[in-house]
């Protein structure tokens, strides 16, 4: 069953909820690089200033692809629910980040 979005949160409770059972630290990590071509967008991109959708695109992405892997590890293990959710990213090399989605696996049912 898949999990409901909404029983994700960046706090350690959820109102109307009680915890039933943890599972423990759960994550999602994904490492990125944009391409040559992308790279250059965006050069021209920054040339003229502001937003640089390029980049912003590829975060967004990374940052989604780490949520739902963390989603599936959390699902995998039995929970219905994450709680204290974060986000981290690291650039690993040159031109590369990783993105880590991490947080606490849970079981709740309404309170």
């Amino acid at each position: 069953m898949a999990m409901d979005h909404s029983l994700v949160t960046t706090a350690f409770t959820l109102d109307g909820y009680r915890i039933v059972k943890q599972f423990g630290i759960v994550r999602g990590i994904t490492v990125r690089s944009r391409s040559i071509i992308g790279n250059i967008g965006a050069g021209i991109q920054i040339l003229f200033g502001g937003n640089i959708t390029l980049y912003q695109e590829l975060c967004e992405r990374a940052r989604e692809d780490a949520y739902l892997i963390m989603i599936r590890h959390a699902e995998q293990v039995g929970a219905n629910a994450v709680i204290g959710m974060r986000y981290d990213a690291n650039e690993v090399a040159s031109g590369v980040a990783e993105v880590l989605a991490y947080g606490t696996a849970v079981q709740v049912e309404r309170a």
